[in-house]
């Protein structure tokens, strides 16, 4: 029960019990609760500051676990850049100078994003510049990965036309060893048959009997096979990349105009036909329409010794077999 309140009245020297109004009480009603409130308030405030809430705490362990990730996020990231610049340089120093194509600049490959700020959903948080920094390596890796992507199918398509390059270049003599009697005339300035002056002899010539197999050094396609006054029955095969050969003196024609050809794939037989003084193949190969020597072309089917020989044997100023 609420004590009573008295004043002294001075005028009747009397004490005169003390009325409350209705608003009073309400006043003094209203500033009890809104002390207790800030009381509350101030104290949950307290405690929350001194003491974490699970809930709390299960967000502070989360964020943790979450910088944490991002940190393995950017050591991985880091390895796979140091890889990729290996593969970078395996790529510009070995591959691409090896198949003889121009290395990828390096602005192209380390090149940013320009234009527009792409990163500006993720402004504004407590952990911005760690997640921006993150989104922005991994941004440069992926565009790094693509750029060596299509440099690496562009290897393997120069590695399959290098392929295909090996298989046409000439590379085998057009006469098997074992029926050569012997090679009569190499490449270079040689005795005339009939003129008895020294002349360019575009060719070698392969003594071998009337019948024997002649095969084409490399894959290509027949782009003539016909007889010639002075070729006789002859046969031109384009190898493509500029390489060209041709056989001639045939007794028999087996290829025809148009035909594709693979390496070692029968084309005629050994003759004595045209401007020819005694059975043999007169055998040609040209580079970009320019004659060169076919000593250099028979690494496919010879043995160093064997080379040696025949490079010796070529050397020789004997006198060709062409009229």
């Amino acid at each position: 029960m609420a004590k009573e309140k008295f004043h002294f009245d001075s005028n009747t020297l009397t004490y005169v019990k003390v009325k409350t109004s209705i608003g009073e009480k309400i006043k003094r009603i209203f500033f009890m609760i809104a002390g207790i409130s800030l009381v509350a308030f101030f104290g949950y405030v307290s405690f929350s500051y001194l003491f974490e809430s699970p809930r709390e705490k299960e967000y502070k362990r989360e964020l943790e676990n979450l910088k944490l990730h991002y940190d393995l996020l950017n050591k991985n990231m880091d390895q796979v850049s140091n890889i990729l610049s290996e593969i970078a340089d395996r790529d510009d120093n070995i591959y691409r100078v090896y198949f003889e194509a121009n290395p990828i600049p390096y602005e192209q490959r380390k090149a940013g994003f320009g234009g527009v700020n792409r990163y500006k959903s993720l402004e504004g948080f407590n952990n911005s510049e760690m997640i921006i920094d993150t989104q922005k390596k991994l941004d440069v890796l992926s565009k790094q990965i693509v750029v060596q992507s299509k440099s690496l199918d562009e290897i393997v398509k120069l590695a399959k036309n290098k392929e295909d390059m090996l298989s046409s270049i000439p590379a085998i003599m057009p006469v098997k060893k074992e029926k050569l009697k012997r090679m009569a005339s190499g490449y270079g300035m040689r005795m005339h048959p009939t003129l008895k002056i020294r002349k360019m002899h575009k060719g070698m010539d392969f003594s071998a009997k009337r019948g024997t197999p002649i095969y084409a050094s490399g894959n290509g396609k027949v782009i003539k096979a016909y007889r010639s006054s002075s070729y006789g029955n002859v046969v031109y095969i384009d190898h493509g990349y500029g390489y060209q050969t041709r056989y001639a003196h045939m007794q028999k024609i087996k290829a025809h105009k148009g035909q594709k050809v693979k390496r070692g794939d029968l084309i005629g037989y050994v003759g004595n036909t045209g401007r020819s003084v005694a059975p043999h193949l007169h055998y040609e190969v040209l580079y970009k329409n320019k004659h060169v020597n076919p000593i250099n072309f028979y690494f496919g089917n010879l043995s160093a010794e064997e080379f040696t020989a025949m490079q010796e044997a070529s050397m020789q100023e004997g006198q060709s077999l062409e009229r």
